[in-house]
């Protein structure tokens, strides 16, 4: 017996492949993107309630009544359209069940997909899956700046849609108001449909505010908005991820995902009520503390010697570690990370993991830093020690 074709097309993640091997060699984990810190505690009480409630049992398909219902109301601001909890709301088993079925929702075999490279290794998949195919369009490093020219000259007639992600994993960028407008004039050009991943909506830095693509004017119709809890409320294990869409886009994601998931888990969604009530404090709070984050792993990744960009959103650094004075700095990105989980004793990801574009990634890593202060203390210990 075969596998299916699709599945000669991709493998098995190589982040949470890096994972496993932090866990083999007891190494500090900064590769995979979840936090060492715990979910806020009136969050974790909801939920114990809803279980003690019992709240148990499948939730409606498309999500439960009062999650919908809040994530229609904070949408309807954020977009600026009016967001209808039974009509244009759909939480899902996290955002990767979002992406997967947004794009089997518009997408048929043969039709291409969009995708800015350096991407996420659920991206490609998701086309896969859909049997359309992956189109990648270069960030070309070291600022990552999105090319409307380059968008265009990947454009063919089977072109249907572009996949979007901002803040960007995994470099940290966060596409500004002259990008944006070229992906708004590439989309309407070309009568696409554009994706938007947007779980780091709430990570960002220097004073930058998050500022959704559907809710421009000319994207509002044509934009499926996707979401996530399990970042900013350090839940990942959680997998609370929604989709906001315009009702003809909707009512197929829903189908999908009811034959998908049925249903996320029940009482962990009526907590999620909960986290999206917190008090502006918290949120307030969380930046101060990824600012801090951030500027001690930018302190360590320069004294180890790596080139690095600060990150303008979300929790990743991509770092260039061909300057390091050390034999090993020579080796390919996944040699290479396979060594530091081995031998300095921190995980990271291979750069050339998030291409399909042969040539890019070469001698970058990634770093994952949604981390306590200790932890990106001790790693920093390991690689100043064992690399300069």
């Amino acid at each position: 017996m075969q596998t299916s074709q699709r599945l000669q097309l991709f493998q098995e993640s190589v982040i949470r492949d890096m994972t496993r091997l932090a866990l083999q060699h007891n190494a500090i984990n900064l590769s995979q993107g979840f936090p060492d810190f715990d979910t806020p505690e009136p969050v974790k009480e909801v939920a114990v309630q809803a279980i003690q409630n019992g709240l148990n049992q499948y939730a409606i398909t498309w999500g439960y009544p009062p999650l919908r219902e809040k994530l229609a109301e904070l949408y309807s601001q954020r977009l600026g359209w009016d967001v209808h909890p039974d009509k244009h709301v759909t939480v899902t088993c996290g955002v990767s069940e979002g992406i997967i079925t947004a794009v089997q929702s518009i997408l048929n075999p043969g039709d291409e997909l969009l995708i800015l490279e350096p991407a996420h290794d659920n991206f490609r998949p998701s086309a896969y899956i859909a049997n359309a195919i992956p189109v990648p369009v270069a960030l070309e490093a070291p600022d990552y700046r999105l090319d409307a020219t380059k968008l265009r000259a990947a454009i063919t007639p089977k072109t249907k849609a572009m996949l979007l992600n901002t803040p960007h994993n995994p470099t940290g960028r966060v596409f500004d108001n002259e990008e944006i407008a070229g992906v708004i004039e590439v989309v309407l050009e070309n009568e696409l449909v554009l994706i938007t991943d947007e779980i780091y909506d709430r990570i960002l830095y220097d004073g930058r505010i998050h500022q959704s693509p559907g809710s421009l004017a000319p994207l509002k119709d044509r934009t499926i908005t996707i979401g996530g809890l399990g970042k900013t409320f350090a839940m990942t294990g959680w997998r609370l991820g929604y989709v906001i869409a315009p009702e003809q886009f909707a009512q197929g994601i829903r189908t999908l995902h009811d034959f998908t998931t049925i249903c996320a888990a029940t009482p962990l969604q009526a907590a999620a009520v909960g986290a999206l009530s917190m008090p502006d404090s918290f949120f307030e709070q969380m930046t101060r503390d990824y600012h801090q984050r951030r500027a001690l792993m930018m302190e360590i990744l320069a004294q180890a010697g790596f080139q690095a960009s600060t990150p303008q959103g979300a929790y990743y650094i991509m770092a260039d570690y061909s300057q390091l004075p050390i034999p090993q700095a020579s080796l390919p990105p996944t040699e290479f990370a396979t060594f530091m989980a081995s031998g300095v004793g921190v995980a990271v990801v291979p750069g050339d993991s998030f291409y399909s574009l042969a040539g890019y990634g070469r001698s970058t890593i990634r770093f994952a830093f949604p981390k306590k202060l200790t932890t990106l203390e001790q790693a920093g210990e390991r690689l100043i020690n064992h690399l300069t």
